[in-house]
């Protein structure tokens, strides 16, 4: 998927845990299968989960899950991963690596789930988690909308006829003169992707993987809008995050830009991305009536 991934298997986890957590060595391992771009999985047991990072910009996620998700755990209306153990580089392999508790559930891009019941808590999840404190908070600023701007338009130009181009830009020029958001930056998940949404008996039990973790614009978590959500419950979740016209336009741009990014990095890697993605763009004309 990356040119320059390590690669994982049932063996090394086995390794790392004889050497690191001796204590479960002897329970099964078995990979969990998932179109995630950053991480490889594997279940542990029945109860546990090991998560090792496959790409360099995810080797600090173990740490921060590990220092920030039981803070926010409690405040929070969805459950999040447990951490347990945060393993060392060992054994060749170059990142710290994490053993979490395994939470149940399908995630939502194959689970069916209740898309009204899902907008509201969606919506509960995001306000929930943009009223934390962040005062102290050593966590990098998110990325600015206008920051992407390079690169949306490098990857309009080579899909090529994927796209409509004129259009495309279009949209994300009016996007980008939206206007920005006031006041200080808020807790943002960054990634709420349905590959990153549990589902236990049709509704949103859990959300997973924080590596995108930041202080930023709380529009960022309105993508779900038009990554997880359709029609009345899209429009029913920005209502009830409190999403004014600023916000909704600034969301439409960061669901559009990483649509627009992933398509060319993953087309002939990742089928699951590249079906979000162009699901992702499906929706936005929809939603805009074209």
């Amino acid at each position: 998927m990356h040119a320059d991934e390590v690669d994982t298997d049932v063996a090394l986890v086995g390794r790392l845990l004889a050497r690191q957590f001796p204590r479960w060595t002897g329970l099964p391992v078995t990979p969990v299968p998932s179109y995630g771009t950053d991480h490889d999985v594997y279940r542990l047991g029945d109860r546990l989960v090991v998560r090792l990072p496959r790409i360099g910009w995810a080797a600090g996620q173990a740490e921060k899950e590990a220092r920030r998700l039981p803070g926010l755990a409690p405040r929070l209306p969805l459950a999040v991963p447990v951490p347990l153990a945060v393993g060392r580089p060992d054994d060749g392999y170059p990142f710290p690596w994490a053993v979490h508790e395994w939470l149940p559930g399908a995630d939502a891009s194959t689970a069916p789930f209740d898309h009204d019941r899902a907008a509201v808590d969606l919506a509960a999840f995001v306000r929930a988690l943009g009223s934390v404190d962040t005062a102290g908070s050593p966590e990098a600023a998110a990325v600015r909308l206008g920051d992407r701007d390079a690169d949306v338009r490098r990857c309009v130009r080579e899909l090529g006829t994927t796209v409509d181009a004129d259009a495309t830009l279009r949209l994300w020029e009016r996007f980008l003169a939206a206007p920005p958001h006031q006041g200080p930056g808020r807790w943002i998940h960054g990634d709420l992707l349905p590959g990153n949404l549990l589902v236990v008996d049709g509704r949103l039990s859990a959300v997973i993987d924080w590596g995108g973790l930041a202080v930023g614009d709380p529009a960022q978590d309105l993508k779900p809008a038009w990554t997880v959500l359709t029609g009345a419950a899209r429009d029913r979740f920005l209502r009830e995050a409190g999403a004014d016209d600023a916000a909704r336009e600034r969301a439409r741009g960061w669901a559009l830009s990483q649509a627009l990014i992933a398509l060319p990095y993953y087309e002939e890697t990742n089928p699951g991305m590249v079906r979000q993605s162009l699901r992702t763009l499906r929706e936005l004309r929809a939603d805009l009536g074209g």
